[in-house]
């Protein structure tokens, strides 16, 4: 199948150009400039509208909080234990879930489900594509291991009652728990949910005492410390942006974090930490970072590319790419203005 009289925005340093794209057996075949020399019936033409990758959140709980469910529907944190590294979020997971809809409609074509944060160490992350009614099929790979500090752990009741605690907590499971063997061999990625700058630091010095490969989730404080960041050149993964500082940790929240962070030449990512942000607002979250000082280019990077790179998953997705998986979105005008939106989207080749 082809799709052509299209503007592909490619992700890859071939850039942005007129042309169209070859769609086979779920992956994309080829790319060329201009139009193909010829077309069939089952081909789509673009009418001139802009491709781009589909889009990626590295950072949500869809499937754990069920749409206009109460708490029956709420598998995000696990109370039984403290540290809980054999916790596999796929088996919270509900697919039928009408935010994976939400997020279709809206570009997005896969997301990083992780577990909660009221654990220090919370359960594996996986990253899976946004259509399907098993989540075994939807499955790309596990790609981390959720830990988290601060604020969270430090209220839940179910342990350490400060900052120490929560950090000795998790370099404990470290040092005796078989079940990090991955995170230790850095096979797994470790993603630390942390937004004071204190936080951060405690995220940094832990990775570089263990071996770590470190991603920095929410990092609200980052915009304060990018200097500090970038010697160490790790990942950020912003947001949520839409909300309310409706907690202690949230105090410095600026829109223009992500823009910082990445002026400073980090790896930026933004999420939606959907629900806090419903999962179909992720482009308008990397709007409003262009609003408040983001490179354009690097918001759009931000949720395709960048976020595919981050996540460990940029050779099945992220990009307009031969030999990738065939995931797509066509919008109708820029995909970072309100009233754009997807006229089209695929995944593995398929219009969902």
């Amino acid at each position: 199948m082809l799709i052509y009289n299209a503007e592909l925005h490619t992700m890859t340093e071939r850039g942005t150009f007129f042309g169209w794209i070859e769609v086979l057996d779920g992956k994309i075949k080829s790319l060329g400039e201009g139009y193909p020399s010829a077309v069939s019936g089952g081909d789509i033409d673009a009418g001139g509208y802009g491709i781009y990758p589909g889009f990626i959140d590295v950072h949500t709980h869809l499937g754990l909080f069920g749409s206009g469910v109460g708490k029956e529907g709420e598998d995000v944190n696990e109370s039984s234990e403290n540290i809980t590294p054999t916790l596999n979020v796929l088996d919270a997971i509900d697919p039928l879930d009408y935010s994976f809809e939400l997020a279709r409609r809206a570009g997005v074509t896969t997301v990083l489900v992780s577990p909660g944060s009221a654990n220090p160490v919370a359960g594996l992350i996986s990253a899976i594509k946004t259509s399907g009614k098993c989540v075994d099929d939807m499955l790309i790979r596990t790609v981390g291991m959720k830990l988290a500090l601060g604020e969270n752990p430090k209220l839940s009741g179910k342990g350490a009652d400060t900052r120490m605690g929560t950090a000795a907590a998790i370099r404990q499971a470290l040092s005796e728990n078989t079940s990090l063997k991955p995170v230790l061999d850095r096979e797994l990625k470790a993603h630390f949910h942390c937004h004071k700058a204190n936080d951060i630091f405690t995220a940094l010095r832990i990775s570089k005492e263990f071996g770590l490969d470190p991603v920095l989730i929410h990092c609200t404080d980052g915009y304060l410390i990018a200097k500090e960041l970038k010697k160490q050149n790790v990942p950020c993964v912003v947001g949520p942006i839409i909300n309310d500082r409706c907690k202690p940790e949230l105090a410095n929240l600026d829109p223009k974090n992500a823009g910082v962070l990445s002026e400073a030449g980090l790896p930026v990512a933004i999420c939606t930490d959907h629900s806090e942000t419903p999962i179909e607002y992720l482009p308008l979250t990397a709007a409003i970072a262009v609003k408040h000082g983001m490179d354009r280019q690097k918001a759009l990077e931000a949720i395709t590319c960048t976020a595919a790179e981050i996540a460990g998953i940029s050779d099945r997705v992220g990009s307009l790419k031969e030999g990738l998986d065939a995931d797509l979105c066509i919008f109708d005008g820029d995909p970072l203005e309100l009233m754009s939106r997807a006229v089209i989207v695929m995944i593995n080749g398929i219009t969902v």
